[in-house]
This record gives structure tokens, C-alpha cells and sequence, in this order.
């Protein structure tokens, strides 16, 4: 089950401003805690799933459904 603590909306937002926006919500939680980021952007396929594997930080789940990525990370 998934225990978001913080919801970041980056609709309509461009490269690479979603995973800015989902980088500063990890900074603002503790370790364990879990976010979900919105996104519009295609590009942020790539670089939600590159940036988990580089940063540590769990990429729970990724899923696509009409134009808005959505994303759950847990942090390290």
C-alpha cells in the first residue's frame, strides 16, 4: 500500500522542471517517505526512471494514462 506524504503537480510543466519540482519534494520529507509526482512531460519517462536508479531513491511505481506520467518515489 502506498503511504504518500506529499503530492507534487508538475502538469504542464517542461524538461526539467518535474523532476526539479519532485527532487525539492524529496528534500522537504523524511527518509521511508513517499511522494507522487504528476507529469505532462514525455521526457520525464526517462528521467524519473534514470534519476531512481542514480539518486537511490526508490521508484515504487510509473504509469501512463492519456497525456499525464505519474510517478511514486520513496525516499532513500
Amino acid at each position: 500500500m502506498l503511504d504518500v506524504v506529499k503530492e507534487v503537480d508538475a502538469s504542464g510543466l517542461t524538461c526539467p522542471m518535474p523532476l526539479l519540482k519532485a527532487k525539492q519534494a524529496l528534500n522537504s520529507v523524511k527518509s521511508g517517505d513517499q511522494i507522487k509526482v504528476l507529469s505532462t512531460d514525455q521526457g520525464s519517462w526517462r528521467d524519473f526512471h534514470v534519476f531512481a536508479e542514480q539518486s537511490g531513491h526508490k521508484l515504487i511505481n510509473s504509469e501512463k494514462e492519456n497525456d499525464t506520467y505519474t510517478y511514486w518515489l520513496e525516499k532513500k
